[in-house]
């Protein structure tokens, strides 16, 4: 399984890709700092390099998660097959988990650290 995870916090990065390679099968995680660095890299990507699962943080300055969802939407064509999206936040703002499901392309709402329990819904 490829994963991206995109979010501004190098420790939080550090975190998530700790725990998820202690505890799941996924082999392939790419981390970017930006929204906009992820963008570019789904935009330019093969067929092949397109992750199956996206962790997605939504406060980030310049680009954030959602400016980065309204992004998505032309390329859901490409990645709506293959490409799942997980927020996964320290937001506890239950306005922030609704407003998640007006986007097709995500498909859970996850709180920041990530848990076994998390880790476990992404893998299936």
């Amino acid at each position: 399984m490829k994963l991206f995870i995109i979010d501004d916090d190098q420790l939080s990065i550090l975190l998530t890709k700790t725990m998820l390679e202690l505890e799941s099968s996924i082999s392939d995680i790419t981390t970017f700092l930006s929204a906009d660095d992820a963008l570019e890299a789904l935009n330019t990507s093969i067929d092949s390099d397109i992750p199956d699962t996206i962790l997605l943080d939504i406060n980030m300055p310049g680009m954030d998660g959602w400016d980065f969802l309204d992004s998505f939407s032309p390329l859901e064509n490409k990645l709506n097959k293959v490409c799942k999206v997980y927020i996964l936040t320290s937001s506890l703002d239950s306005a922030d988990a609704e407003k998640s499901k007006a986007y097709p392309q995500v498909v859970g709402f996850l709180h920041k650290p990530i848990t076994s329990e998390a880790i476990t819904i992404i893998e299936s």
